[in-house]
């Protein structure tokens, strides 16, 4: 997802007149970088929409649940699109960073009139056993007895992937898994009508990665320069030990499967 470098060169030290100067000429283009961050987030809330004509049951903790169901009482939906497929013996690394940080926030998004639902497309135990293992809360459904994955362009099918080239982010290109991650927004009206209003894939999830925006503050930043996949170093949380190293030419790798792997619906194959 993330492209941001780190600062390699040697700092410049000057007075302390010199750096409030500075910094006071960086705050000058920060404040307008809000206000265009601003603009943009209008226009976005201003896309026109598109109803959802078909029929999503997706299985969950408590049974099986429509995508109306998932609103949870609620007129916004914000769906988070984990990279998990059947069989995988983990989560996508890079998924389970950006979810780490979704609990804290649930509470304040119920508060505004949205509901936040994390969709994979692996079956319902295969993920139940995953979010135990990391001690996340956030409600977590499976879609793999629906299209949910493959009509909103997150998961890939076989004949897809032998094309060399699969449609994703609004364009076609190679992918290294079967699974993409992305975010989805959908609005249900007064009458149980519902919409979708926006989706978005690859460096726009930056923005839900809070540990980004801390890294975007200190001087090596993401230090993720040099890297042939930039989120090479993220690892699942309770993964990282002291010392561990970074593989610099290290690509993408799907998580493995395990050896009796669900197998995919005909249909998918």
């Amino acid at each position: 997802m993330s492209t941001v470098t780190g600062r390699r060169e040697s700092p410049k030290v000057v007075s302390q007149a010199a750096w409030l100067a500075a910094r006071k000429e960086l705050l000058t283009k920060e404040k307008e970088f809000t206000r265009l961050r601003d603009e943009l987030s209008r226009q976005r809330q201003e896309l026109p929409w598109e109803k959802v004509e078909k029929e999503y049951v997706f299985d969950g903790p408590n049974g099986r649940e429509t995508l109306a169901d998932l609103f949870g009482g609620k007129s916004q939906l914000i769906v988070y699109h984990f990279m998990f497929g059947p069989g995988w013996q983990e989560g996508c690394q890079s998924c389970s960073f950006l979810s780490d940080h979704l609990d804290g926030a649930i509470v304040h998004l119920a508060a505004r009139d949205v509901s936040l639902v994390v969709v994979s497309r692996g079956p319902l135990a295969q993920i139940e056993a995953f979010k135990k293992r990391m001690g996340w809360r956030f409600r977590w459904v499976s879609s793999y007895a629906n299209d949910f994955n493959y009509d909103y362009h997150v998961s890939f099918t076989k004949e897809e992937q032998a094309k060399g080239q699969v449609y994703y982010n609004y364009g076609m290109q190679t992918f290294p898994s079967e699974e993409g991650p992305g975010t989805s927004v959908f609005y249900k009206d007064g009458a149980g009508h519902t919409f979708h209003t926006y989706s978005s894939f690859g460096r726009g999830l930056d923005m839900l990665i809070g540990a980004y925006n801390w890294l975007d503050l200190v001087p090596k930043g993401r230090d993720e320069g040099g890297l042939a996949h930039t989120m090479a170093w993220v690892r699942h949380h309770d993964k990282y030990v002291e010392g561990y190293r970074v593989d610099a030419k290290a690509e993408y790798v799907q998580p493995a499967k395990t050896e009796h792997a669900c197998c995919e619906d005909e249909k998918h194959a």
